[in-house]
C-alpha cells in the first residue's frame, strides 16, 4: 500500500469512527436497530440516517425562517453532491444554530465534512438513493415550513403528504438500499415501496402524537384540523394539561390510522426473505416501539409530555428479546403483533391508499405538486447524471 493509500485508508477510518460515535448521541432508536443491519449495509444505512438528521436540524431550528431554512436546506444539498465545500456549509450553518438545537445536533453539522467522506465512499447507487431522498425531503420539508403554525395541518390528507416528506421518503430509500443488497427483493420492488411509505407515515404519525405538546412550544403542530374540528376542538386552542373527551376522541382516530399504518409496515417486513434476520430485526423494533408508544397515548390521552408516554427500558428489552426469538416465523411475528396491538383502535385507511396507482404517482405522492411535475420520487436511479457520474468515477477507480 503506497503512502497517499494509506492517509486515504486513515482519514476513511476517522470518518467510520465519527458516524459511528454520533449516532447514538442523535438517535437512541437508530442506534438499537442500525447494528442489527449486515455490515455490507450498515456503513450506508448511518450514513444515510445522519445526512437526513442534519436536514432535520435545518427545519427544527426555530430561530431560522422559513426563507432561511430553504437556502440552507438547498445549500446543504449542493453539499452532498459536491456542487459546494461541505466545510464552508458547517462553518456557516453552525453559528446561526442555538441552544434549543441539541449539541449533538451541533456536532452532527459540523461534523459534515466527515459524514460526507462516507458518503463518496458508498456504492452509486446508494449514494443515489441517499440524494434523491434528501432532494424530496428538503423540498418537502420548507414546502410544510411556510405555513407552519399552532393552527395545524388542514386536512388528514395533508398529513399523509408531509409524512411522505420527512419519513415515507425515507422508507422508500432504505427500500433502494435493501434491494441493492439483495437483488432478489427486485421482484417486490413495486408492492414493497408502497408499504414503505405507510412504514415512513406509520413511525412518523407515533412520533408526531408523541410530541405534540413539545411541538407547540416550538410554535409548530402537525395534527389535522379536520380530525379535530369535527368534535368541536380548535387545534389553535389548545393548551396541555386542559384536554377534554373531544380532544381524546381525535387523538384515538388519529392512534388508529397510526396502527393501521403500522400493520402494512409489518406486511413489508415479511416480505424480506427470513434468512436475512437482521433486516428483519432492523425493521421489527422500530415497529413494535411505535405499537408499544401508541399503547401508552391510548392509555394516557391526557398526557402534557413526550417524556409521559416514553416505552420503558423493560418493555423496550421484551420487545428484543421476543423478535429474536420469533424474526424468521411470520406466522409468530403476525401473532405478537396483533396481541401487542389488540386494544389499539384501527381506523379505515382513506381510499387514495388503497388506489393503484395506474400511470402515475401513488398517493400520497399524487397530492404533492414538485414530484407530479417532475417524477423526483419516482426516479429511475439508474438513470440519473448523479448515478451515471459516480458509476464512471467507480469504474475508473477499479
Amino acid at each position: 500500500m503506497t503512502g497517499s493509500q494509506h492517509a486515504f485508508a486513515a482519514v476513511q477510518s476517522d470518518a467510520l469512527a465519527y458516524q459511528d460515535a454520533i449516532l447514538p448521541k442523535v438517535s437512541r432508536t437508530f442506534a438499537l436497530t442500525i447494528p442489527q443491519l449486515p455490515s455490507a449495509l450498515r456503513v450506508a444505512v448511518t450514513n444515510a440516517y445522519l445526512l437526513c438528521r442534519v436536514a432535520d436540524t435545518i427545519e427544527d431550528e426555530p430561530t431560522l425562517s422559513a426563507e432561511e431554512k430553504q437556502r440552507h436546506e438547498d445549500a446543504f444539498v449542493d453539499a452532498v453532491t459536491g456542487r459546494t465545500d461541505p466545510q464552508r456549509f458547517a462553518a456557516e450553518l453552525g453559528p446561526l444554530l442555538s441552544a434549543q438545537t441539541l449539541e449533538a445536533e451541533r456536532d452532527l453539522v459540523n461534523g459534515l465534512p466527515l459524514v460526507l467522506q462516507v458518503t463518496r465512499s458508498l456504492r452509486p447507487v446508494q449514494q443515489a438513493a441517499i440524494v434523491n431522498c434528501l432532494k424530496v425531503m428538503s423540498q418537502g420539508m420548507w414546502d410544510f415550513q411556510r405555513d407552519v403554525g399552532l393552527q395545524g395541518l388542514e386536512t388528514l390528507g395533508d398529513m399523509d403528504r408531509y409524512c411522505y416528506c420527512v419519513a415515507g421518503v425515507v422508507g422508500e430509500m432504505l427500500t433502494e438500499l435493501f434491494i441493492d443488497f439483495e437483488p432478489a427483493l427486485a421482484a417486490r420492488r413495486d408492492c414493497m415501496m408502497r408499504l414503505a411509505v405507510s412504514f415512513g407515515q406509520g413511525l412518523q404519525m407515533t412520533n408526531i402524537l408523541k410530541d405534540q405538546w413539545e411541538d407547540r412550544s416550538h410554535g409548530a403542530c402537525w395534527l389535522p384540523q379536520d380530525v379535530f374540528a369535527r368534535r368541536g376542538v380548535r387545534l389553535v386552542e389548545l393548551h396541555a394539561g386542559q384536554q377534554d373527551g373531544n380532544y381524546a376522541d381525535a387523538l384515538t382516530e388519529l392512534i388508529g390510522v397510526a396502527h393501521a399504518h403500522l400493520r402494512r409496515a409489518l406486511e413489508y417486513t415479511l416480505l424480506i426473505p427470513a434468512r436475512h434476520a437482521g433486516l428483519r430485526r432492523f425493521c421489527l423494533w422500530s415497529v413494535g416501539l411505535a405499537v408499544l408508544t401508541l399503547r401508552n397515548l391510548r392509555d394516557n390521552t391526557d398526557f402534557s409530555s413526550g417524556t409521559e408516554i416514553k416505552v420503558s427500558h423493560n418493555a423496550v428489552a421484551g420487545t428484543i428479546v421476543l423478535t429474536k426469538l420469533a424474526t424468521k416465523y411470520n406466522s409468530s411475528l403476525r401473532w405478537m403483533f396483533t396481541m401487542a396491538a389488540r386494544q389499539l383502535p384501527l381506523t379505515p385507511l382513506a381510499a387514495p391508499w388503497s388506489e393503484p396507482p395506474g400511470s402515475g404517482l401513488a398517493w400520497p405522492k399524487s397530492g404533492i405538486a414538485y414530484l407530479v411535475d417532475t417524477d423526483l420520487a419516482d426516479t429511475d436511479l439508474a438513470n440519473t447524471d448523479w448515478y451515471k457520474q459516480e458509476n464512471v468515477k467507480d469504474a475508473r477507480q477499479r
